[in-house]
């Protein structure tokens, strides 16, 4: 079971990055992977983790207040991937991001905002 964080890096202001949630492993076939939400949830240096944006398995989206209108969540069962579309990104989105199916943890990919 393993569960792959990417598309991370460092954006300006303002600007826009998607992250990816990629499931493998025989727990997360696609059939799996449809029936449990995706989660995304960050850690800023010195902070707890937050939980940032979930949709369930029906495709209904969540988010947190901080990133309402900004972030899209996403997902791709047949891909078995989670995506993360960020935008009009502020320095205080600055954190590694982490996706959470089914109880298990991504390894995170960092995401710095700053000019």
């Amino acid at each position: 079971v393993q569960l792959q964080a990417s598309g991370g890096g460092l954006v300006q202001p303002g600007g826009s990055l998607r992250l990816s949630c990629a499931a493998s492993g025989s727990r997360f076939s696609s059939w799996a992977f449809s029936t449990w939400a995706v989660e995304w949830y960050r850690q800023a240096p010195g902070k707890q983790r937050a939980w940032v944006a979930r949709i369930s398995s029906g495709g209904t989206p969540n988010y947190a207040d901080s990133v309402k209108g900004r972030f899209t969540i996403s997902r791709d069962n047949a891909k078995r991937t989670g995506y993360l579309q960020m935008n009009s990104l502020k320095p205080e989105d600055t954190a590694v991001y982490y996706c959470n199916i089914a109880d298990f943890w991504g390894q995170g990919t960092l995401v710095t905002v700053s000019s």
